[in-house]
């Protein structure tokens, strides 16, 4: 062979030589692989969703207790006779911007606003008064009996810093009563609020103040506003801004700088009409005859645009005060059907943290199962109504002013009965009972006050006796248990 032919083989092999290698290496390759996915340890899966940041689950063994909340509120709202009603969660944006004030911090920090797709501004609701007095213009509930007096429990939406027992989408229940401007009205809504933290197993204060008509407070803002200019230099930068915005949600303010300045600042309380003045005091006295303890607070004005006269807030005894952990809270905003287009109708309601309580009985739960435990119950009580056959009316202002308590007392034994506050005439109150079906009327006078009596009078015969108030839960259960 020649040298020439030798050197174009060397070249052949040496141009095969490489593609063989790189054929060795191919099976290596894909054995590789094979392996990988053999592996349970190395084999890829797909990322599962997160809960979205400020929302929860509600799984057992905490849904045991939510659902025992639920039932907790269900039976007092019905004992008191609330009727159940609902709203959309979607409501048209404007409806919150009107009722709580584009300046408060609801809409203006913490309100998911978006466009539909008809470019519409929607919101996802923060809270439930505004909605209820939308519903009740849209439903015409102007044509039914009043008062009106309407719970609720669902979730309602704040873009809110998420923390123990605070959340973006958290949970409320509340009442609400529209169609009457009455102290009797806020003190049952105060008294409900109050005997219901009880039931769970939370001893509770409630912070009261009057802010009186927009009238009254326009004087009043006039002094604020004075007094927080003097004192400009110590508040956050937040109050500043809104002493010419808004000086009343300086009140109201979050921020621990400026809270020696709130403490100082004039009383709201002295600049009240006699009027306003007299009504404050008249929903104090019904309160002390339900032995619903309360906390006279003069820098509490909550947050919100609507409230006129009464507000409140509720906290537990073995917590720090602040507006972070009210467990509730509510008042009077008898102008806010009107703001949004109705006739003119007074109401007053109150919302209730449900997160926020269970948060509070979560801590408590051991101690209340092993006090349950004792009692042979659980640590929330559930209590079913027995059905509305009797019926509670009262003649006088006294003997309505006591009513609170002997209801309250007959609803702990288990018995739920009618009744209606917001009428002041016995005869309004007897056809209510004729309406509700009632067996049996219960009627305290201003002489049966006197006389720790009471009347308790068949509906269908007319015949009636005077008994002694201590012996009004036995007469009712052989009522009940004739039936």
């Amino acid at each position: 062979m020649s040298p020439k032919k030798k050197d174009q083989k060397k070249k052949v092999t040496k141009k095969v030589a490489p593609k063989k290698k790189t054929q060795v290496k191919k099976p290596a390759d894909k054995k590789t692989p094979a392996k990988q996915s053999a592996s349970p340890v190395q084999k890829r899966t797909r990322k599962t969703p997160q809960l979205v940041r400020g929302m929860k689950d509600i799984t057992p063994p905490y849904s045991d207790l939510w659902m025992k909340a639920y039932h907790a509120c269900e039976g007092i709202a019905t004992a008191y006779n609330f009727e159940y009603f609902s709203t959309p969660i979607l409501e048209e944006a404007s409806l919150f911007q009107r009722s709580l004030g584009k300046s408060s911090d609801v809409v203006s920090k913490e309100m998911y606003v978006f466009e539909d797709k008809d470019g519409s501004k929607l919101a996802l609701r923060p809270e439930m008064t505004a909605s209820t007095a939308r519903s009740y213009i849209t439903q015409g509930m102007l044509n039914r009996s009043q008062p009106v007096k309407l719970w609720y429990f669902g979730p309602m939406f704040r873009h809110d810093r998420p923390q123990a027992g605070r959340y973006r989408q958290f949970h409320q229940f509340g009442c609400e009563t529209l169609g009457v401007h009455d102290p009797a009205i806020d003190a049952e809504l105060i008294t409900i609020s109050y005997n219901l933290l009880r039931d769970l197993g939370i001893e509770a204060n409630v912070h009261i103040n009057s802010i009186g008509t927009p009238e009254d407070r326009e004087q009043y803002v006039v002094e604020l506003v004075g007094y927080l200019r003097s004192k400009r230099s110590y508040l956050s930068d937040e109050s500043r801004k809104r002493i010419t915005r808004n000086p009343l949600r300086v009140l109201d303010s979050k921020d621990p700088q400026d809270k020696e300045v709130v403490e100082e600042a004039p009383q709201i309380v002295d600049w009240l009409s006699e009027k306003s003045k007299n009504y404050f005091m008249s929903v104090l006295e019904y309160l002390d005859e339900a032995d619903v303890p309360y906390v006279l607070k003069p820098t509490l004005v909550r947050g919100l645009d609507y409230y006129t006269d009464t507000v409140f807030e509720l906290f537990d005894t073995e917590q720090e005060e602040s507006s972070q952990n009210a467990l509730g809270a509510g008042g009077r905003y008898n102008r806010l059907v009107e703001q949004l287009g109705g006739q003119e109708t007074p109401g007053a309601g109150f919302s209730m943290g449900i997160e926020r309580i269970l948060f509070n009985l979560e801590s408590k739960r051991k101690r209340a199962q092993e006090i349950a435990q004792q009692e042979g119950d659980d640590a929330v009580v559930e209590q079913e109504p027995n059905g509305p056959e009797v019926f509670f009316a009262h003649l006088g202002e006294n003997a309505r002013k006591r009513s609170l308590r002997l209801i309250e007392e007959l609803r702990r034994e288990g018995i739920a009965i009618k009744h209606n506050l917001g009428k002041a005439s016995l005869k309004g109150q007897l056809e209510l009972a004729d309406k509700f079906g009632a067996s049996h009327s219960i009627i305290l006078g201003q002489k049966e006050l006197q006389d720790d009596t009471i009347i308790v009078r068949d509906m269908s015969s007319g015949i009636q006796e005077i008994i002694d108030q201590k012996k009004l839960k036995k007469e009712i259960e052989k009522i009940l248990g004739s039936k």
